[in-house]
């Protein structure tokens, strides 16, 4: 059996701590994981994991030697990319994505690197929840926040921009919106987490908080879309998801001079020692690829 394939089977096992979780992520047979992992003690001679009907977990031996495995597994990956042609990249890379930006942008971005790239595999966790990078085994994940995680490494690639969104009919039936305060007769939806909605509005420097009440409320972005879409009411969305909508006229900004302050979009990863070729290429194309905001009003 190919002993890399055995060593990258063993380094996820020993993350997720389990052979069923390992194959479904790693498109395999949970027999043929255990197939592996049998591989890589014979190799070693070595008792790398305990097993119960409950729980896998490190020995003493594979605790010790996982760090090593995983530099064998990097540098090996390393030399086969540098026996390549120059540009051919191949292998895998895990990538974690919120799901409205993996389904409003990401996709597209994907489809051009791999064209570009026709050896790459790329999986795509989409997950709202911020997954642990190390645990999940993710190789990049893309974040939106005002600052991004003080323990992982990064860069800014765009800004996300947010408006206040609804469609021509429900305005078209209900009270005018001049200001915010107006807002508190409208039907708001909101993204579930806190029994407060606030959305803070700028115009300038003015900053007005205005606390809308939510009978509807979503932990995700794309649900809260198609809420809007349906004539629900008004909600606060990235202009990555509903600029296209806006454009075409499907949807209307609401207080267009009342902005919520924009985010920045981050690609982040675990630790600079052994980013992965694909990792790097993936980084400096999608900085490339968003740099001109295709998403922007």
């Amino acid at each position: 059996m190919d002993k890399v394939t055995a060593a990258r089977v063993f380094i996820d096992v020993a993350y997720s701590q389990s052979f069923t979780a390992s194959a479904e992520r790693l498109g395999m047979s949970r027999p043929m994981v255990t197939r592996y992992i049998e591989e890589m003690e014979n190799w070693l001679d070595v008792r790398l994991l305990n097993r119960t009907t409950r729980k896998v977990s490190l020995t003493t031996m594979g605790e010790s030697c996982l760090k090593q495995v995983e530099e064998w597994v990097a540098a090996s990956e390393l030399i086969c990319n540098q026996v390549k042609p120059v540009g051919e990249l191949s292998g895998s890379i895990r990538i974690a994505s919120s799901i409205s930006f993996a389904h409003a942008q990401l996709m597209p971005a994907i489809t051009a690197f791999m064209q570009l790239n026709p050896n790459v595999n790329i999986d795509v966790d989409c997950n709202d929840i911020h997954a642990d990078l190390i645990k999940n085994r993710i190789d990049l994940a893309i974040r939106i926040a005002t600052s991004p995680d003080p323990s992982l490494i990064g860069k800014a690639i765009a800004r996300c921009d947010s408006v206040l969104v609804a469609t021509p009919e429900y305005l078209s039936t209900h009270p005018v919106i001049k200001v915010p305060t107006d807002l508190l007769q409208h039907h708001c939806l909101g993204y579930k987490g806190s029994k407060q909605h606030v959305w803070n509005l700028h115009q300038d420097k003015v900053h007005h908080a205005i606390a809308v009440k939510c009978q509807l409320t979503a932990n995700e972005a794309t649900a809260l879309m198609q809420a809007v879409q349906s004539g629900a009411g008004i909600s606060m969305l990235p202009t990555y998801l509903a600029n296209t909508d806006i454009k075409n006229g499907k949807l209307e900004k609401v207080l267009k001079d009342w902005r919520p302050k924009p985010m920045d979009i981050y690609l982040l990863y675990p630790s600079r020692e052994h980013l992965s070729p694909i990792v790097r290429a993936f980084i400096d194309f999608l900085s490339d690829y968003f740099e001109q905001l295709p998403w922007a009003l």
